[in-house]
């Protein structure tokens, strides 16, 4: 008999229909030669601190670092995880040959490797991979079964990913509760990913915190109808400019310069700048220079994880880790692929299946209305969709490919399902549609002063062709073929008239607060803020967390009463604001210094990195980490206690 383990009753049933697998069981079901039965998530832990030795069983100081010889795992108290667990176990010991249909990444390999363990299987394991629920999926996962010794790497760095978080959340854990909260029956909950993001939003705030806002003053002027702002050379980005030049050329690279590079005027009091509005009021404004440049803009990326919720944070208001409940169930209604993924590519081997998922797409309606006909209509014809390497990229896709609609078509999808997978399917379908064209223009004015010459620069945009911008207007007018922004005036080299200049007072503001978007993008990059997509994929490695777990990372700040979300945004609490500033551990709340860790976990998982070595770092930094805190005589202590927190009145670890 064969066993196939799935993580969720759901997927079990799915898995079960495919293989013939129809006869219900208690805890399984059966048919066909296969046993289908299911975990519920984690059934098994690390075991707690008191059940390698009863001496950490209280919290003592000098009972630090706890560092078990060999760490063991335990089966959750939960009546019934134990019931279901002894079917499994009961199963395994009987099975010819056992299949793992954990969900396809490091915490379902976890999750299915030790409840093996824990049932003592002796016999054969193979390894099931899909990235979506179809049957086709299934059926073509349960033809390409690699052993399980296939996935060694992503199961040690989930269980170095785990050792880790137990290590530093126990030991730390303790550790800051007995030193710098003692008697206040508040636990300080210390842990690998949630100090650090903690620490960027106390950052936050507290750069928000100490602004101090500045004053200027900056000139424009009206001509024709037209609004333009003072403008000046920035030498100092030229000058930048030219040594990245030169250091390009340097590692014989080849780099363009930006030629001359403006920035805006601003003045530092209101008398200087209505000095120069009064000496030029009266002077012609001369157009010194009109550039026209064509421009292309290509589709958005595909989905990953992070790049979902941040959009769905944006556009409909959602929390990460409500995004993530609606795109895991759409993966399990099966109309979208695997959810849990840090890339934005496809294979190669996806490309052929594309007119496929796209005509089921165009059969697809919502309350009688085919949203995606008209769209995918122009993609016809018996032409070859579009392959673009910004899609289509082996070398970018490891294990799992971005998050795309998968041909089935939707049924019963609640209000925000249906949105969320509008955002899937209009992004996927945007794919490929040939580029946005457009047309900027720039032009340069002057007005003579006394002394010399004030420049002025307006620009304007007009897309010419909308490509596949005309996909992703979601009940919305569709804009005309030439859509503006900015419009101008035509403007002619050498033309001059009268002008209305002006002095506008302008503040600096302070930082945002973080939302979910933008925390999220912070513990993507390990706190460094960037815009450019191919930046960010390489920044990546060293995020803190991974996709999956980032959204449970934020509501446990909250639910700790670390963070607060006020509307859309997340501030620290007192009690979060003290437990970061008697941390002074960079190991502990640095995000970079945490992304190497991250980066070397998923070494692990690629077998670049040896287990054993990490596992000896993680023992040497917690002893260096307890020793620092133990030798601290300064008289630190947390004195903020929130109304009722997590963890308030009972010490328990925390990880």
């Amino acid at each position: 008999m064969i066993v196939c383990i799935a993580e969720k009753p759901s997927v079990a049933r799915e898995i079960a229909g495919v293989l013939g697998a129809n006869a219900q069981r208690d805890g399984y079901l059966e048919g066909n030669g296969y046993q289908v039965t299911w975990t519920f998530g984690h059934l098994c832990e690390l075991k707690e601190p008191h059940e390698y030795t009863p001496m950490w069983r209280s919290w003592s100081l000098g009972q630090l670092p706890m560092i078990p010889p060999r760490f063991g795992i335990k089966l959750k108290q939960d009546k019934g995880v134990e019931k279901q667990f002894r079917i499994i176990e009961s199963l395994m010991q009987k099975a010819d040959e056992i299949i793992n249909c954990g969900d396809a990444g490091q915490e379902g390999e976890l999750i299915q490797r030790w409840v093996m363990q824990k049932a003592a299987a002796k016999c054969p394991v193979k390894r099931l991979w899909v990235n979506s629920l179809t049957e086709e999926a299934i059926r073509e996962g349960f033809q390409t079964l690699k052993d399980q010794s296939a996935y060694q790497g992503l199961y040690e760095a989930g269980l170095m990913r785990a050792i880790g978080d137990w290590l530093l959340g126990m030991n730390a854990t303790r550790l800051y509760t007995q030193k710098y909260a003692p008697g206040m029956h508040q636990v300080l909950s210390v842990g690998r990913v949630q100090t650090p993001t903690l620490a960027l939003v106390v950052a936050r705030q507290q750069e928000i915190d100490n602004f101090v806002p500045r004053q200027s003053w900056v000139l424009s002027t009206i001509y024709r109808d037209t609004k333009f702002n003072a403008i000046e050379r920035d030498e100092e980005a030229e000058a930048e400019d030219a040594a990245a030049v030169a250091e390009a050329a340097e590692k014989g690279k080849k780099q363009k310069p930006k030629g001359i590079i403006y920035k805006p005027v601003e003045y530092a009091t209101e008398a200087e700048g209505k000095a120069i509005v009064e000496s030029i009021k009266d002077k012609p404004f001369t157009v010194l220079s009109v550039e026209k440049k064509k421009g292309t803009e290509a589709p958005p990326r595909l989905y990953d994880l992070t790049s979902l919720q941040v959009d769905c944070n944006k556009k409909l208001g959602l929390s990460a880790e409500q995004t993530l409940s609606i795109i895991q169930s759409l993966y399990e209604k099966k109309v979208t692929t695997y959810p849990r993924v840090d890339t934005t590519y496809l294979p190669d081997d996806v490309y052929p299946k594309c007119p496929q998922t796209m005509n089921g797409l165009y059969q697809t309606r919502f309350a009688g209305v085919a949203p995606y006909a008209d769209l995918i209509r122009p993609l016809g014809g018996g032409k070859p969709l579009r392959k673009s390497k910004k899609v289509f990229d082996n070398s970018k896709v490891t294990d799992h490919h971005a998050i795309i609609p998968t041909g089935t078509i939707p049924k019963n999808l609640t209000e925000l399902e249906q949105k969320v997978f509008d955002l899937v399917a209009r992004t996927f379908i945007a794919a490929f549609y040939d580029d946005c064209h457009f047309e900027t223009t720039t032009v340069i004015g002057q007005t003579p002063t006394p002394d010399s010459t004030i420049l002025f620069r307006t620009t304007g945009k007009v897309i010419i062709d909308e490509g596949w911008k005309v996909v992703m207007t979601s009940g919305q007018e569709k804009s005309t073929s030439r859509e503006t922004d900015g419009v101008l005036p035509v403007f002619v080299k050498g033309e001059s008239g009268p002008h209305s200049p002006q002095l506008n007072e302008k503040w600096t503001t302070p930082p945002k607060p973080y939302t979910d978007a933008t925390l999220l993008r912070a513990m993507e990059t390990a706190g460094k803020f960037v815009d450019d997509e191919e930046l960010r994929d390489a920044l990546k490695e060293n995020g803190i967390g991974r996709p999956s777990t980032r959204a449970a990372i934020i509501e446990t700040l909250i639910r700790r009463h670390y963070i607060r979300r006020e509307r859309s945004s997340l501030h620290p609490t007192p009690t979060g604001n003290e437990l970061i500033g008697i941390i002074h551990e960079d190991l502990l709340k640095s995000a970079e210094l945490t992304g190497r860790w991250e980066k070397k976990l998923r070494q692990i998982e690629r077998h670049e990195y040896e287990a054993r070595t990490f596992l000896d770092e993680l023992k040497q930094m917690v002893t260096d980490i307890v020793l620092a805190v133990l030798r601290d005589n300064t008289p630190r202590r947390i004195t903020v206690v929130e109304d009722k927190p997590a963890g308030t009145f009972r010490r328990k670890d925390k990880k």
